[in-house]
């Protein structure tokens, strides 16, 4: 059965990646799945946490490594209805919850010793939001990092070039009893099973996030459900290949 946007069950939607969006951040793009919308930067800082400084203060020299950090927000007039900015510091639960996934994601790629003592910074800002954020900012943020990277070897800060795989992530789920691909906001509202996955490019699991609504869901659709996700994640890599070898 045809979904609602006329897309196959193991399609997913067009993706697009602008690089260099933004003239100020090293690395930047826009990156699109659909009418969802997400802009991720990355910078680096020569200098690192305070306990990080402390701990590489204990190493020799050629063993202190740097950090990675993300930040992830969704501006106010990224869904129909106003979203309230965060305040105070405070940021909501969701957010802090996609940030730490985009920076697990992204630590989990890179070698940090051949950083050096500086911290990378990612941030993912939901400029429009129709389902799928969370894997639009990883997807888009390894573009990001990327040519943040290729700044930072430009500029003579690299040694060796400290990426060791990349990184891709995708939204499935079931909707009306079949395995579909890359939900946009109406086939999650609707599902009765969604997951996230994350993967590198070489095929290994980073993180997989699934949830079920209503109704427990058996082994063989959970493994009909990374089958699909592993399949469109191939997809977003090649995509992102392209993106980065015009």
């Amino acid at each position: 059965m045809p979904r609602h946007d006329g897309r196959a069950p193991d399609q997913l939607r067009e993706i697009r990646f602008t690089r260099r969006f933004t003239e100020n951040a090293p690395g930047s793009v826009l990156v699109e799945f659909g009418k969802t919308r997400v802009l991720c930067t990355a910078m680096w800082e020569d200098a690192v946490p305070p306990w990080l400084r402390a701990e590489n203060m204990r190493k020799k020299e050629d063993a202190r490594e740097g950090w990675m950090t993300a930040e992830y927000a969704m501006l106010p007039s990224s869904t129909p209805d106003r979203k309230q900015r965060d305040k105070g510091g405070k940021t909501d639960g969701r957010s802090v919850e996609i940030q730490r996934l985009i920076g697990r994601s992204l630590r989990a790629i890179i070698d940090l010793k051949l950083v050096g003592e500086r911290t990378l910074w990612v941030d993912c800002d939901v400029l429009q939001a129709d389902g799928g954020t969370r894997t639009a900012s990883v997807t888009g943020a390894y573009i990001a990092l990327w040519d943040c990277l290729l700044k930072m070897k430009e500029a003579g800060k690299l040694k060796y070039w400290p990426l060791i795989d990349s990184v891709a992530a995708v939204s499935v789920g079931i909707v009306d009893g079949q395995p579909v691909l890359d939900l946009d906001y109406k086939e999650d509202f609707a599902a009765h099973t969604d997951m996230n996955v994350v993967m590198t490019g070489k095929g290994l699991f980073i993180e997989v996030q699934g949830t079920a609504e209503e109704q427990a869901f058996p082994r063989e659709q959970l493994n009909a459900l990374i089958d699909l996700a592993a399949k469109g994640i191939q997809q977003l890599g090649q995509k992102q290949h392209a993106a980065l070898n015009p």
